[in-house]
């Protein structure tokens, strides 16, 4: 299946964090979106891998995503070379997206940067006619590389090339980020385990303020942000648009 936007994201629940508002109003827009998570988040104090596929799959009917796929990399463990980036190429070239979406370049969990520096380096290497790789079913794979990546913001952090208004969505937005009752505060998680920084009331209230302080950027109530590598181009002024008159 083709996509025109793919998210892709080191664990289950950074995507629903930091993008999936876009990934929203991009269904809204009639694009295919989809989700490859490059490991199950088996290192997560809370909850275990098995649940979090569980909570993941709840999340992409949320999201109505067309695809989620997980690749099954070692959470923590996971490097920037070449078995990874092979790995990684096989997707993108089965998926062939317009659009990638990617964890921050830098960030205070490791794996945020490790994974937006692989996935930036996966994009660039499958457009290479002379990497081979081959599909599910043995068939060589044709190249191909996405026209943009842009790298969702995450914990730290960072003055975003541009923002994405979600306001229609927010609402299930939250929603797909509460589908992770393991990994976030839940009322209805009842099990005893280790509070940690991420699923404490105040955690969710700093994402919902981070987002606001996005939209008021640009006069709306609530947006995610995105940093771009790529210079962004326009042929005329009418590109732009104007939301905070």
């Amino acid at each position: 299946m083709k996509l025109d936007i793919l998210a892709i994201a080191v664990h289950p629940d950074d995507v629903e964090l930091c993008c999936s508002g876009t990934l929203l109003m991009e269904k809204r827009n009639g694009k295919k979106t989809g989700v490859i998570d490059l490991t199950r988040g088996e290192l997560g104090t809370r909850g275990t891998s098995e649940l979090r596929a569980e909570e993941a799959a709840v999340s992409a009917r949320i999201l109505q995503l067309d695809v989620r796929e997980n690749l099954g990399m070692a959470d923590g463990f996971f490097r920037n070379d070449e078995e990874h980036q092979r790995q990684l190429i096989r997707a993108i070239r089965k998926y062939r997206p317009e659009i990638v979406l990617a964890n921050a370049l830098s960030d205070r969990h490791p794996d945020h940067g490790r994974a937006g520096h692989l996935i930036s380096d996966a994009c660039f290497l499958s457009g290479l006619r002379k990497i081979d790789t081959v599909d599910h079913d043995g068939q060589k794979q044709e190249h191909w590389r996405p026209k943009y990546i842009f790298h969702y913001i995450q914990d730290r952090y960072a003055h975003p090339s541009f923002v994405y208004d979600v306001t229609p969505v927010f609402d299930e937005k939250l929603a797909s980020i509460k589908a992770f009752s393991s990994q976030f505060f839940s009322a209805q998680y009842g099990k005893e385990e280790p509070q940690t920084y991420i699923s404490t009331p105040e955690f969710l209230n700093s994402i919902i303020g981070r987002h606001q302080m996005f939209g008021k950027m640009i006069g709306t109530s609530y947006a995610e942000g995105f940093i771009t590598e790529k210079m962004i181009g326009i042929r005329n002024f009418d590109a732009f648009v104007q939301m905070d008159t």
